[in-house]
């Protein structure tokens, strides 16, 4: 059975956006000439462990006019715009992605999500999309919790957990830029 993957990029103090929405605190570009190389490998590694993208409108609204035109990105952006992607929203009709195919508008996210996991394939990648991944956690459909731990404080923001969570600790690996990765399962 194939796991939903929720990826986000998050403080030490649990923050994935400051006040004003933005991520300031993401010291770490994976792929640039000063990038850490295991770091790369690692963001590598988990992208060829996935061929589904889900996005909630917001997530994919600030990215599909940036990504499929990302040629700097090299292979990762690549693979990222060919990877099959499902976006949820009750508003958008069609959710085109440049050259690539276009992504699935899906109105139930989490039937469709439960759909996506009984079929064969690699895993399914939440990216972003912070109110989609608390409704799909209350929902149980999350299996995994990847955070990306920049070296860095903001005291106040939005913050990954808003309530209880209980998380068995399946990786923890620190990078010589300062960023931590920690996945984390889901108690079921």
């Amino acid at each position: 059975m194939r796991k939903l993957k929720v990826q986000q990029w998050v403080t030490v103090d649990n923050i994935v956006a400051e006040e004003d929405g933005g991520l300031g605190f993401v010291s770490a570009e994976p792929f640039s000439e000063a990038s850490d190389k295991a770091f790369e490998a690692s963001i590598m590694g988990f992208i060829d462990s996935v061929d589904t993208m889900i996005l909630g409108a917001n997530t994919y609204n600030q990215t599909k006019d940036y990504w499929p035109h990302a040629e700097e990105q090299g292979e990762y952006g690549e693979k990222l715009n060919n990877l099959t992607k499902f976006v949820a929203s009750s508003t958008l009709d069609d959710a085109p992605w440049g050259d690539f195919p276009a992504a699935t508008v899906m109105r139930d996210p989490i039937a469709t999500i439960r759909e996506l996991k009984q079929q064969s394939g690699k895993d399914l990648w939440l990216w972003g999309s912070l109110k989609l991944m608390r409704s799909l956690m209350a929902a149980g459909v999350v299996d995994e919790v990847r955070m990306l731990v920049c070296p860095a404080s903001r005291g106040k923001g939005t913050r990954l957990f808003e309530d209880r969570q209980d998380l068995k600790l399946v990786e923890a690996t620190a990078f010589d830029d300062g960023v931590a990765l920690l996945r984390y399962e889901i108690k079921k």
